[in-house]
């Protein structure tokens, strides 16, 4: 269990925080200190490029309020995999070089965060309306997809390569511990903590494909894994958009 709440904040991406912070704001669940301290997480500062001059994250996102914002969704899209995103390409683009972005809803603006040492610099783009995964499909996808690839792995006898996936797949129940922003559905702090669980199985399983002893092998472990990330994404981007929740 995690003590520190600074580093519990920071498990969840800088999108997934975004999104589910500054929705919690915009319904007036969370005051504007604890809406940066939560996305903050640690970091210095974060600051908002766009067709203006630089500004704070608090005041970029009382403008974006301001023109209509009813809410922040995240995107996690991958090469041939563009989940939560719906263009146009320049945002797709932007979103997919750093592996995440959030889409405001309600003024077709979106956000791509890039780091700059301690600093946080969020891009403003247009982007347009999307569709998200549906979050019941997207969690009996991944409780499929987490089933299957243990079995996979189990054949291809993970614990000789990697004993401490091994070890997590056993223990599945063992998750991150998020913390949560006020609105949050309870299974999608749920499903956000699976899917985060199921993404770092899947980026330690392909972290070395030298301890593969062929390349058939190599192709074996990939196509365990490919499904589990892909499955991993979805299950976060359904958990941190707010279009998609279901009520409480």
């Amino acid at each position: 269990m995690n003590d520190d709440p600074m580093n519990a904040l920071g498990l969840l991406p800088l999108a997934g925080r975004l999104a589910w912070w500054g929705t919690s704001w915009l319904r007036g669940h969370v005051g504007p200190d604890d809406l940066l301290d939560a996305v903050l997480a640690g970091d210095v500062t974060h600051v908002v490029l766009g067709p203006e001059e630089p500004s704070g994250l608090l005041s970029a996102l009382a403008d974006l309020r301001t023109r209509g914002a009813t809410a922040f969704g995240a995107s996690f899209p991958a090469e041939g995999d563009l989940v939560g995103l719906g263009g146009p390409r320049e945002f797709n683009d932007a979103a997919l070089d750093v592996g995440e972005a959030v889409v405001v809803l309600g003024c077709e603006t979106g956000l791509v965060p890039a780091r700059v040492g301690p600093t946080v610099e969020w891009t403003r783009l247009e982007a347009r309306r999307r569709q998200v995964p549906d979050v019941g499909e997207a969690d009996r996808d991944l409780r499929s997809a987490l089933i299957a690839s243990a079995q996979l792995l189990a054949d291809l006898d993970v614990a000789r390569w990697r004993p401490e996936i091994a070890d997590r797949l056993m223990n599945l129940r063992h998750r991150p511990s998020l913390v949560a922003a006020p609105g949050v559905p309870t299974r999608c702090v749920d499903l956000a903590a699976r899917a985060l669980q199921a993404l770092e199985i899947a980026d330690l399983a392909l972290e070395d494909d030298g301890s593969a002893l062929s390349v058939h092998e190599i192709d074996q472990r990939r196509g365990a894994l490919t499904p589990l990330a892909r499955a991993g994404r979805r299950a976060l981007v359904a958990a941190c958009s707010p279009e998609g929740w279901p009520p409480e």
